[in-house]
C-alpha cells in the first residue's frame, strides 16, 4: 500500500512541477497583486483534481478505453479551450495587470482554476494513467481515498505555494521584469 502512494506521489509532483497553464494563470493573478483571487484559482484547481482523481479511481480510463471517441473529444474539448486561454494570455499584453488579470474576482478565478483544470488532456490522462498502475488491482476504500486525498493535497499545497510565492513583492519584481518572456514560454 505504501509503495503505491509513494509511487503515486512521486508521479504527482513530477506532473506538477512542469511548468503550464495552471502554473500561468496563478502567475498572472499572484503578480499582479491579487493574491486572494490567486488563492481563488488554487480552489478551482484543486476540485479539479479532486474531479479527475475520482473520476480514474471510479474506472473513467475504462470507459475512455473502451470508447476512444468520447476521450477524443475530451482531449480536443480541452486543447481548444487550452489554445483560447493561451491566445488570451498571449495578448494580454506588458504586464499581468493587464486586463486579464483584472477581469477576475474570486468566483471568476475558481472557474477559470477549476476549467483550465478540467479541460486539461495531461491531466485527465496522467489520473486515468498513474491510478491504472500504481493502485493494486482491487485497492481496498481506505486506499483509494488515501490516493485520491494525496493527489488533492498535493496539488493545494503547491499551487497554494506558488500564489503565495509568486505574490510576494521581490518575485513580483522580477515577474514583472521578465513577464513577456515567461508568459510566451509558458503558454
Amino acid at each position: 500500500m505504501l509503495s503505491s502512494l509513494i509511487t503515486i506521489a512521486i508521479l504527482h509532483c513530477a506532473v506538477l512541477v512542469l511548468p503550464g497553464f495552471n502554473v500561468l494563470l496563478i502567475g498572472q493573478l499572484a503578480a499582479a497583486g491579487k493574491r486572494a483571487t490567486a488563492m481563488s484559482a488554487v480552489a478551482g484547481m484543486a476540485a479539479a483534481t479532486l474531479m479527475w482523481a475520482t473520476l480514474a479511481v471510479a474506472g473513467v480510463g475504462l470507459v475512455f478505453t473502451a470508447h476512444p471517441a468520447i476521450r477524443q473529444v475530451a482531449q480536443i474539448v480541452g486543447g481548444i479551450y487550452l489554445m483560447y486561454l493561451a491566445i488570451k494570455l498571449w495578448r494580454a499584453g506588458q504586464a499581468p495587470n493587464s486586463a486579464f488579470a483584472q477581469e477576475f474576482g474570486p468566483v471568476g478565478a475558481f472557474r477559470v482554476g477549476f476549467v483550465t483544470s478540467a479541460l486539461n488532456p495531461k491531466i485527465a490522462l496522467f489520473y486515468g494513467s498513474v491510478f491504472a498502475t500504481s493502485l493494486p488491482e482491487n485497492p481496498s476504500n481506505a486506499m483509494v481515498f488515501l490516493a485520491v486525498g494525496l493527489v488533492f493535497m498535493n496539488s493545494v499545497l503547491w499551487h497554494s505555494s506558488l500564489a503565495f510565492a509568486l505574490s510576494r513583492p521581490a518575485v513580483q519584481s522580477a515577474y514583472l521584469r521578465h513577464f513577456r518572456a515567461l508568459n510566451r514560454l509558458q503558454a
